[in-house]
């Protein structure tokens, strides 16, 4: 026997309480300009080693995206946007966390049917989507320009 809407609506405010909104603003705005200051700091960094300008542009942030796989590798990503949310998870960090996450949790099946097919099952919609949204756009931008 299911529960009434009124009785569910009870149970799911009694299981899931309001969380402090304020603070965890200020936690993901935290976070997520740390995380703009690792970027700005390798940037500082790799131009002080007289790499060239389109280098720099790609370490920066495959250095982000190792290092939040690395997080995640050792459990740490997981400990930070718990407390952090969209700070961790709205910047490149969170789709490498997104990609590392479900690798590391299905490596038990093998590498193939674990690893291989159920990798990109949290960044493939976003991946979709994302590619599907970016046509859709620039077949209106086209659209629009020839008018």
């Amino acid at each position: 026997m299911l529960p009434d809407k009124k009785k569910y609506s009870q149970m799911t405010k009694k299981a899931s309480p309001p969380s402090p909104k304020i603070k965890d603003f200020v936690w993901a705005y935290i976070v997520g300009g740390a995380i703009c200051v690792i970027g700005q700091l390798l940037n500082e960094l790799y131009t002080a080693f007289d790499l060239p300008e389109k280098v720099v542009k790609m370490a920066v942030p495959v250095s982000i995206i190792f290092l939040a796989a690395l997080l995640t590798g050792f459990g740490l990503f997981d400990k930070i946007a718990r407390r952090a949310g969209a700070g961790t998870l709205v910047p490149i960090t969170g789709f490498a966390n997104a990609v590392v996450s479900p690798a590391i949790e299905f490596k038990n099946e093998g590498y193939i049917l674990g690893v291989g097919a159920k990798i990109f099952t949290i960044a493939g919609p976003v991946i979709m989507y994302g590619t599907v949204a970016s046509v859709v756009y620039g077949v209106i931008y086209w659209i629009t320009t020839l008018f």
